[in-house]
């Protein structure tokens, strides 16, 4: 059997060789360009990102109370980095969360392994993308999204909290999505950790040190986030906001 050809997951459903499309869904979704039967697909669209709402609600209703953790899918399994994402995992698990990721390989596989091996519940949501990019094999439930926009829906609606291990775009873009729905209040004691002091310092830097010196940010903004790195701390934040929501 030939295992060479190209594959994709789109949503549940597995396409490979020849069936494999240019672009992924969320391409064809904001592509406004060419002809204007976009038009009259849209609808169609609609109900296609409903079902997939739909279905996420589904899978994760039921699962305990959980935490999202991000970070590089390039991370590689002999770093200091992969590591630090086993135990967070493995911290998170004993204290009775679920450990939620992308699904991907690196810091995110570090993750779930690290749930999975500690006795907790190891979700991956997965995305659709132009280079396929496979659940890691220590996910216990996993879901493929079609949308990205979707896929952020469940990672915040079914997690008491966010931990961001060193990563790339797709970590930035994660992180700075839950600072902002902390920040407007659209979600409420939701702690956000960075963890890796000397990865995420100058970040920090820049944004006391630029974004508050110039008042594109609040005083109060910087205490939206906590660095450490150590997974006992980070687990003691989250248990911590999740009791404050409690006596709420």
């Amino acid at each position: 059997m030939n295992h060479t050809r190209p594959e994709r997951r789109q949503g549940p459903s597995l396409v490979r060789g020849g069936l494999v499309p240019e672009s992924t869904h969320d391409q064809r979704l904001l592509d406004r360009r060419g002809p204007t039967g976009w038009l009259h697909e849209d609808p169609w669209r609609v109900l296609r990102i409903q079902s997939e709402f739909v279905e996420g609600f589904g899978a994760l209703a039921d699962l305990p109370p959980a935490v999202t953790v991000f970070g590089s899918a390039r991370t590689g399994p002999d770093s200091p980095e992969y590591e630090l994402g086993v135990k967070v995992g493995a911290a998170l698990a004993k204290a009775g969360y679920a450990v939620i990721t992308g699904g991907g390989p690196g810091v995110m596989e570090a993750a779930n392994k690290g749930a999975l091996e500690a006795g907790g519940v190891s979700v991956g949501l997965g995305i659709e993308l132009p280079h396929e990019q496979r659940l890691n094999d220590y996910v216990d439930l996993g879901i493929e999204f079609r949308y990205f926009f979707v896929r952020k829906t469940m990672f915040v609606k079914y997690a008491s909290g966010f931990v961001a291990l060193p990563g790339g775009f797709g970590t930035l873009d994660e992180l700075f999505e839950a600072l902002t729905l902390v920040q407007t209040r659209k979600v409420t004691s939701f702690p956000v950790i960075m963890m890796g002091v000397a990865f995420w310092s100058p970040l920090i830097d820049w944004i006391r040190d630029t974004l508050l010196a110039t008042r594109k940010v609040s005083p109060q903004d910087l205490e939206l986030v906590s660095v450490t790195d150590d997974p006992d701390e980070a687990v003691r934040i989250i248990m911590e906001a999740d009791r404050r929501t409690a006596t709420q």
